[in-house]
């Protein structure tokens, strides 16, 4: 039976993933910077004897392993490579070795599974039919996205795969469970960059100043009004500003303020209409204090939607290959992937991989400092995603 062999190869190959998966997070590199990731990724691809290009976008991989009528039919898998400009804490022997870097949101995961899956792949490749294209992605941290850059370089062309899917890890679920949603899945991500500019001076004496502290506050006070009651409560939005600098003193108003924040939505009409009210209304509101507001909106990801048939497909072959016990429905996600990029131009599935193991002491949350991962979770990610792909290739 595939599944049981699926599991075999995946047993037999645990420990070499895992310690793919340990030098990679030993080794975190930043957003565009993956060049010894992307060195790691070609050098494990040619040793199992499987064609990969390498360098695309820099630093992004990419393998294709052909099955039996290879020109039949071809489906994408895919993982992103970069870390976090995060100084890890967590206790383990392979702690990052680069100064305030950091695999905290799973991507040595990613890397390291799909790797796995294609070691299975490779060993099955005379028993299905069609083309298994892996896209390794640098830059999935950071705008414009890597995958956006994947794409316009031509990695869902020559040869162009039907549809696409992707693994991302999921600390809140136990190692051994999945979790998938159809239809939309996680929000649109903009980044607001605001100044605020006034007439600054002393503190005791306002009526000699601007405050564009005052000015800001009021800012960010409308804005969120401005959400809550111009979107409809269907439509899942959310504003929040995380950064407000002003640089004065107890008895010093500033020359200006900044604020940064970001934007999330699920639909793209409103998203493009709440750009041009916010800074609308962040402009007159300036205006009206007696200040200036200069308000960039930095376009980010859009939102990621599981196609509906994929979907029900790689439910149903997961409740196979884990047992309906380890199969789980997820809620939509106010995070952002640029996954989503994929997703608006072919058929996707975005799921979830458990990588907890609640018996021990807690793991951190993604993008943490603390945070850790069973490494159990290796071997159900890359036989999963294998099993995953020939069914998904047998369907077509």
């Amino acid at each position: 039976m595939m599944i049981e062999r699926i599991k075999k190869i995946a047993a037999k190959n645990k420990e070499q993933i895992i310690a793919v998966r340990r030098a990679m997070h030993a080794n975190p590199e930043l957003s565009f910077e993956e060049y010894e990731t992307c060195e790691l990724v070609s050098e494990f691809l040619k040793s199992a004897g499987i064609k990969h290009e390498k360098g695309i976008v820099k630093t992004g991989v990419v393998a294709i392993i052909e099955g039996n009528n290879p020109s039949s039919k071809t489906i994408a898998l895919r993982a992103d490579l970069d870390a976090l400009p995060i100084q890890e804490t967590a206790d383990v022997s392979f702690k990052s070795k680069n100064e305030g870097k950091m695999h905290a949101c799973g991507h040595d995961v990613h890397t390291s599974s799909l790797l796995g899956t294609a070691l299975i792949l490779h060993e099955l490749r005379n028993e299905f039919e069609g083309t298994v294209k892996l896209i390794f992605q640098p830059g999935e941290e950071r705008i414009p996205g890597g995958a956006k850059l994947m794409i316009e370089a031509g990695v869902l062309q020559n040869p162009a795969p039907i549809n696409i899917i992707g693994q991302h890890v999921y600390p809140e679920l136990e190692a051994g469970k999945v979790g998938f949603k159809p239809g939309m899945y996680m929000a649109s991500a903009d980044e607001l960059h605001v100044k605020v500019i006034g007439k600054g001076g002393h503190a005791a004496l306002p009526h000699k100043t601007i405050d564009p502290i005052l000015i800001a506050s009021h800012i960010i006070i409308a804005l969120q009004q401005l959400i809550s009651r111009r979107v409809s409560p269907y439509s899942p939005s959310v504003l929040s500003f995380g950064s407000i600098h002003g640089d004065g003193a107890t008895n010093i108003i500033p020359n200006e303020v900044n604020l940064q924040g970001t934007f999330r939505a699920f639909n793209e009409e409103w998203r493009e209409e709440a750009h041009r009210l916010m800074v609308k209304m962040a402009e007159s509101i300036a205006e009206g204090m007696g200040g200036k507001c200069e308000f960039e909106v930095r376009k980010g990801y859009p939102f990621l939607v599981n196609d509906a048939e994929l979907t029900k497909l790689s439910k149903n072959a997961a409740i196979d290959f884990l047992g309906a016990e380890n199969v789980i429905d997820l809620d939509l996600r106010m995070t952002a992937e640029d996954f989503a990029y994929y997703s608006q131009v072919i058929p996707a599935c975005f799921y979830r991989l458990g990588t907890s193991d609640f018996s021990k002491s807690p793991t951190g949350g993604l993008h943490t400092s603390n945070f850790t991962v069973s490494e159990d979770a290796l071997e159900t990610g890359m036989g999963l995603m294998a099993y995953l792909a020939l069914i998904d290739l047998k369907s077509c």
